[in-house]
Order: structure tokens, then sequence, then C-alpha cells
């Protein structure tokens, strides 16, 4: 957060589930078009009672399109390709969100997969691994990759996307170093930590929903497609810099082309006057749009580069009475100590 909070991003919301974490950040120009934010988690490990093993998901509405997170840990070892197939699937079944049109996962208009899905490159001996990587010659060991099998045996990892493995296997190494296992075990190098994409499949409709559906091509804008979205990847590698794990960390990059299904956000916010610490300052809003309003609902005044929502400086409570039409200004006046530190700062 130290580091993102200087370029503009700031942390939405996270999940976690023992040691899988999901932290979605965004820039602040995105924030009021990110709503209907919700997480959950799904254990795997131990017949589903231990958390060492599943997944964790984020979902919401980015400027109207229906967008889901998903970081698993899955099964480990070589022999447990097809188990680890299985709990992807029973993740991407199972888990639910309370909403209507989107109620799973691969509902959602686009869907990112990533984590340690464990996948191994089976058959090849070590000898055979070690020198093919040392030479740089990844794309001999592609056809071995567990997870590109399945793709072609698995219909719904069909759907999903991948870019080309262009870098070395992430998995496993000693720490502190670049070096790959040197214990007695001698663990076969692998590509377990990746970073898939889908994009929902034209007329593909969700699973509880009997009428029509958003249409969208698989990272291709469809033109029938009233809201067409197009994701392209730009990079995809690894940071071999890191040695704090035995796996190092996989990177990618995605550009997102879509329609803007709503460019106004819900509320309007400003100060009211100059603002002293000698009197209550006053502001104002108003609602744009309808949404589902409270009386719970508060203004927070934040510091330039704030890091989350809740890390603000002082906050009031929105007019108790009643909830407001759209288009209505409402006034409110705060505490003459909303105002008490220096520095720049923003409603």
């Amino acid at each position: 957060m130290n580091t993102l909070a200087p370029r503009g991003f700031v942390k939405v919301t996270s999940v976690r589930m023992q040691g899988l974490l999901l932290l979605i950040f965004a820039k602040q120009m995105h924030l009021p078009y990110i709503r209907n934010i919700q997480s959950t988690y799904i254990r795997t490990g131990v017949f589903g009672y231990w958390g060492n093993k599943g997944g964790v998901s984020v979902r919401f509405s980015f400027y109207g399109h229906m967008v889901c997170f998903l970081n698993c840990h899955l099964a480990a070892h070589v022999g447990n390709a097809l188990q680890r197939v299985d709990e992807l699937e029973y993740i991407l079944e199972t888990q639910e969100f309370d909403m209507f049109d989107t109620p799973h996962v691969l509902d959602h208009k686009v869907v990112f997969c990533l984590g340690d899905l464990n996948f191994r490159i089976q058959d090849h001996g070590l000898h055979f691994l070690r020198s093919s990587i040392n030479g740089g010659r990844f794309n001999l060991l592609w056809s071995k990759d567990q997870l590109i099998m399945m793709k072609k045996k698995e219909p719904f990892l069909q759907e999903f996307e991948e870019g080309p493995l262009h870098f070395q296997p992430t998995y496993k190494f000693d720490r502190k170093s670049d070096t790959y296992d040197s214990s007695g075990k001698k663990r076969k190098p692998a590509w377990t930590d990746r970073i898939l994409w889908r994009v929902k499949p034209k007329g593909l409709p969700s699973e509880d929903d009997d009428g029509e559906d958003e249409k969208a091509s698989t990272s291709t804008v469809n033109e029938e497609d009233e809201d067409p979205i197009l994701v392209t990847q730009n990079s995809y590698t690894s940071d071999m810099s890191y040695g704090v794990s035995d796996h190092k960390p996989v990177i990618a990059a995605f550009t997102m082309e879509m329609r803007k299904c709503w460019d106004t956000p819900l509320v309007s916010v400003s100060p009211l006057g100059v603002w002293s610490a000698d009197e209550n300052p006053l502001l104002t809003y108003t609602v744009l749009e309808d949404f589902m309003s409270s009386t719970w609902d508060w203004i927070a005044l934040y510091k330039v580069g704030f890091k989350s929502p809740t890390d603000y400086e002082s906050f009031v409570w929105v007019r108790e009475n009643d909830l407001p039409e759209i288009d209505e200004v409402i006034q409110v006046s705060c505490m003459s100590d909303i105002y008490n530190s220096e520095g720049v700062t923003r409603l």
C-alpha cells in the first residue's frame, strides 16, 4: 500500500483465507464506478474443512461490467493433476455471491483466475528440465505442462486463456536465491503460478438465468454485443529478484477496452464556502442515481494520497431524518474538528 498509494492507487477491498490473500487496488479516478463489491472464499483442503487449499474471490461492477478475480491454491504434487482440475471446477461452480444476475464466478463478463494452481511438468527428467531452462528453451516443456495438457481435455478450461510461458518455471527455489531446489527432495521445476483470464462466451446464460444474458466473445469484441469488452494481455512474466519464498512471483498486465455502461457517480460531494477551524464547516451532497442508500452512509475527509476507504482523517454521517431524492441537494454541518490536520485533503 505504501508503494501503490503515491502512484494514485487505493485499496478497494481484500479477502483472506489462511495464507491465501487477494487484494484489489484501483486508481482513484475509477473508484466512483466500482460498485456492488462482494468477496467470498471456499476451502478444499482436507475434504473441504481446512483452508490451506481453496479459493478466495472478489467481484464487482466496473463501469457496469461484471468482473471477478479468483485466487486459488490447489492440491500439490505431480500426480494430482486430476484433483487440481476437480478442485478448480468445484470452486468455480460452488462459490456464490448475493447477486441476482451474477451468482457464480463464471456468470461474470470477465474472470481473472490466478494463484498457485500447482500444475507440474510431467514425464521429463530433472536433467532435461534444468538443461532446457538454462538454455532458455522453455517451449520444449510446454507439451508436458499439466495445465496445457488439461486444457485440451476439459471444456471449462478451454474457455480460459493464458499467454505463452516465455519465462522460466517459478517453482521450486531455494529461498533468497535463484537456484532451483537443492534439497534432498530435488523437486522438479514447474510453472505452478499462473494467471488465466476468461471473457464470457457469446450467448452463454447464467446458471440461474432463463432469459437472455450478457453476450461477449472470448477476448475479442463481438459486434452483436450491445456492450462488448476486449481483454488484451500486454505482458506475462516473473520477477526473479524476489527470494522471500520458494516461488517467484508472476506478473501480468492487461488492457480492458469497453463501453462505459455508466459514467455518472452515484453521489456528488462538495464543500460549501470556505472552511475555517473557527466554525462548523458545511458541505453538500447530491444523489445522482438511484441506489440503496442508508442513514448509516457517511462522508469522509481524506488526505491526498490516501491508501484505502478506511484511511480517513475524519467523517460525518449523512442526514438522519430521511433518505434523499435523486438530484436533491442536501446540506450537512460538520463538527469543527473534522478539519484539524495539516496537508491537502479531499472529500
